[in-house]
Order: structure tokens, then C-alpha cells, then sequence
């Protein structure tokens, strides 16, 4: 009586555990936006955290006496743009992303006075910049709702707080005066979370900058340098609808 008691127990649970397993089942395997790659274009906002630097070559023999170092010194900054994206299909695709950017960082000079004691100078280098980065994105397959990538390209940027017209009359305010105008290669990689209601990514990206900024103006502190050019690495948050 007992067994065949489990038995009809059993009988009428059973039934009523199999819509409770697939429904949890649907739950996990549900995709959100399922229609995100259907469309050709997104569009969306990015906020960043970067970390720019500077690649410093000197001019031969110019550590002497008098200059007995140059250092560059990163510092860290933000940037704020927008995202357009056009999507050629759900694996790849090109971004247009119009940026500003703020970047700081240092140069400090280490100098030995005529009494034999040393003296520090560091001389911020800040910069402004109005970017327009164009970017091929290349994109896994969605796993559920996520997805890795990778991206390279390159950008052009403006500095809006270039120093290039500043007089360096005083030692003390003598600034190392950067071009207005730069271009630089971008390569990184990030991944894709598809959330209810919007796309939200993260990625990592280094810039590594052609030409030279420097503005030899013959002070003691452009005079050691012989050319500059910029880098950065930034941290992305993109959210894209």
C-alpha cells in the first residue's frame, strides 16, 4: 500500500515539474534584444577613464652637467562622446566615435645649479582634445546575451587648449608647447552585454600617436628634446540602444 502510494505521488508531481524546469530553462537561454543586429545603425554614448603619456626621444649627448634627467610622468583623465555605429553585418562594423577628451601629463626635469645642489622643475602638459576616432569592430557570435571583440582603426585629434602662441618670457612659466593638431593608431578589444533595454560594453584600448608635437621653441626645456609624440591607454563604458 505504501509503495504504490509513492507511486501515484510521483504520477502527479511529475507533471507538474516539467513546465516548472522548462520554464527555468527558457529563463536562461532567453536572449535579450534579439532584433539588436537586425538593424544597420546604433547609436549610443561612451564614458571613459584614460591614462595618457607621452613617448619622450631625446637629443643625443644632452644629458650633461647641467640636465642630469627627464622624465615623463603619466597622469589620468576622462573622456566624453558619442557612439555611431553602422553595421555592415552582426559580426562586423564600422564606428564613427566624435570625442573630448582631457588629458594631463608631466615632464619633469631634474637640473644641477652652480652650487652643486639639485633643482626639480615639472611642467604640465595639459591638452584638450576634440577626437574623431574611426574604428572597425570586430565581434564574436552572441553566447546568450553576451559577446567579445576586438577594434582598430585610427583617430585624428584637435587640441582645444593648445599652448603653441603662449610667450615664454619667464622661466618659471615656461610651458613645452605641443601642436594643435595630432593623429594617432587605436587597437584594443572589449565585450558586449546585451541587457534588457540597451547594449552595454566594456573595452580597453592603447593609442599610440605619429608625428612630432613638440614646438622647439629654443627654451632649456624643449631645447634637450628632440621629438614628442602622444599615448594613452583608456578604459570605455559605451551604451548603445
Amino acid at each position: 500500500m505504501i509503495l504504490r502510494a509513492r507511486h501515484l505521488a510521483i504520477a502527479c508531481i511529475l507533471p507538474l515539474s516539467l513546465p516548472l524546469a522548462a520554464q527555468r530553462d527558457r529563463r536562461i537561454v532567453q536572449e535579450n534584444l534579439p532584433t539588436f543586429d537586425l538593424r544597420p545603425f546604433h547609436f549610443g554614448f561612451l564614458l571613459s577613464y584614460n591614462t595618457s603619456d607621452l613617448n619622450v626621444r631625446m637629443k643625443p649627448g644632452v644629458l650633461t652637467d647641467t640636465l642630469l634627467a627627464l622624465d615623463h610622468i603619466r597622469q589620468p583623465g576622462f573622456n566624453l562622446g558619442i557612439v555611431a555605429s553602422y553595421n555592415l553585418n552582426k559580426n562586423f562594423s564600422i564606428r564613427l566615435l566624435p570625442t573630448l577628451s582631457f588629458q594631463e601629463r608631466k615632464l619633469q626635469y631634474t637640473f644641477l645649479r652652480t652650487d652643486g645642489r639639485e633643482v626639480i622643475f615639472q611642467k604640465p602638459v595639459e591638452s584638450t582634445y576634440l577626437e574623431f576616432p574611426v574604428l572597425a569592430k570586430f565581434r564574436s557570435d552572441r553566447i546568450n546575451n553576451f559577446a567579445v571583440y576586438l577594434i582598430g582603426g585610427g583617430k585624428f585629434a584637435i587640441d582645444m587648449a593648445s599652448q603653441k602662441d603662449v610667450d615664454n618670457a619667464l622661466d618659471d612659466e615656461i610651458v613645452v608647447k605641443l601642436a594643435k593638431y595630432d593623429y594617432a593608431a587605436e587597437v584594443g578589444g572589449g565585450f558586449d552585454m546585451f541587457l534588457p533595454y540597451f547594449k552595454f560594453g566594456i573595452e580597453l584600448k592603447t593609442s599610440f600617436g605619429f608625428p612630432n608635437l613638440l614646438i622647439d621653441d629654443d627654451t632649456r626645456f624643449s631645447r634637450p628634446i628632440d621629438s614628442i609624440r602622444s599615448k594613452a591607454w583608456v578604459l570605455t563604458f559605451t551604451f548603445e540602444g
